[in-house]
């Protein structure tokens, strides 16, 4: 099984080659590869102590973050190396001061692995939420390395649990401890003779609440909502945009007091172009355009960059978060939650547990059609109980779902003893 995956996988690199002359993605996907080796030669000698981190993206990055940054502070002698499978995690964090030395993950061949591991050597190694490498996996059985799985998942359909799945279930055994979100994911470990299991939590839950304790003040969107009613449209994408942009018109051609702020998952010209010419109601400005201008009067406003999402959060009295109405995934709700912000999503969430129970408790609203999206965001805007008493729900909610990064250190402490 290990030689047809790993055919498979060198079949697939001149695949890869030819699909960056098409895709920027994955031009950054290649290119960002040739220099990993070079850069971690040059960045990590052999008598560095060294701890591993891998994400897959930008969310599993947001996930191990809370871990990396207590890890750092506990083991100071040591370097944080932080690899990304994916573009749209390194482009974005590359830069990050949580980690010594930043690299896309190389694909997972056998001498690839084996190359990368000489050069990281690490002494203790983190695999945030599902990143399941084979090669890296049993390289890693012989390094002496001690390996963990933080704010795992687990689903029954996944390859470790079918008939045929001896080979990727062979892999796990060189994980030292499980650390899972669900009771679920630990049952179904245990299903398949894995016992070194606890359930910690997800970990998103410490990293949004530390978000709290942040500076979160962004004077030109205070000068913009001038005290209003604000709604935040976050991580959207054009079928999310396609149907709350009515909820917009209608709502400023009412003449109701309040404003609306976009921060579109996609911040290309043409997209942007195209939405903001999609609100024909009201006075509507981009983050690109606000210099020198007087952002009151403005009804809504399209955040053309990246990076403030977060903070923008804070302002809001109401939040709809992208993805629920497409194939690539949920945005992260736990952000406005922390906020005590309630939070309105599209229906394709069940992958998405924290989503499922917030929506349960009543702190999230699920809705499945666009006259369902105007009719909840019109309920937040025009019933202020209704509104405060869901973002309370949201609030307590994340309060009360923390304490899984203090799960994990204590068991890593203790694993390490005075060896790390």
């Amino acid at each position: 099984m290990l030689f047809l995956y790993n055919l498979f996988t060198y079949l697939a690199f001149p695949v890869l080659k030819i699909a960056a002359f098409f895709s920027p993605k994955m031009k950054l996907f290649m290119e960002g590869r040739k220099t990993v080796f070079k850069t971690l030669k040059e960045r990590i000698s052999p008598a560095d102590k060294t701890i591993w981190f891998h994400a897959a993206s930008l969310g599993e990055y947001e996930q191990g973050l809370p871990v990396m940054e207590k890890i750092r502070l506990l083991y100071p002698q040591h370097k944080i190396i932080l690899t990304f499978f994916s573009p749209s995690g390194y482009e974005i964090r590359k830069n990050t001061n949580a980690a010594d030395v930043v690299v896309y993950l190389p694909l997972d061949t056998k001498a690839n692995a084996k190359k990368f591991l000489e050069l990281v050597h690490p002494e203790t190694v983190f695999f945030i939420k599902y990143e399941f490498w084979p090669n890296y996996l049993n390289v890693l059985k012989n390094s002496g390395a001690k390996v963990y799985l933080i704010s795992g998942l687990f689903r029954e359909k996944q390859v470790f649990f079918k008939w045929y799945g001896g080979f990727y279930r062979d892999a796990l055994k060189v994980f030292t401890h499980f650390f899972v979100q669900y009771e679920s994911s630990k049952k179904l470990l245990h299903s398949i003779g894995f016992n070194n299991v606890s359930v910690s939590g997800d970990t998103r839950y410490d990293r949004v609440s530390e978000i709290l304790e942040r500076d979160n003040r962004l004077p030109f969107i205070d000068e913009f909502i001038n005290g209003k009613t604000t709604f935040v449209f976050g991580s959207s994408w054009p079928k999310d945009e396609s149907l709350f942009v009515n909820f917009i018109n209608s709502a400023i051609r009412h003449n109701n007091d309040a404003k609306f702020i976009i921060a579109p998952h996609t911040v290309d010209k043409p997209h942007i172009d195209s939405l903001k010419a999609s609100i024909t109601s009201g006075k509507t400005i981009l983050f690109s355009e606000k210099n020198g201008k007087d952002l009151a009067p403005y009804n809504t406003f399209i955040i053309d960059t990246i990076g403030i999402l977060g903070k923008i959060y804070s302002y809001a009295s109401a939040a709809y978060v992208g993805g629920g109405f497409g194939t690539a995934g949920l945005h992260n709700i736990l952000e406005p939650a922390a906020f005590g912000v309630p939070v309105v999503i599209g229906p394709n969430h069940q992958k998405f547990p924290e989503a499922v129970a917030l929506v349960k408790a009543g702190g999230c609203i699920a809705v499945h059609n666009g006259y369902a999206l105007e009719e909840a965001l019109m309920k937040l805007l025009h019933n202020p109980a209704y509104r405060e008493e869901a973002g309370h729900i949201a609030e307590t909610f994340v309060n009360s779902n923390r304490g899984a990064v203090s799960i994990i250190i204590k068991k890593v402490k203790a694993d390490a003893g005075n060896n790390i």
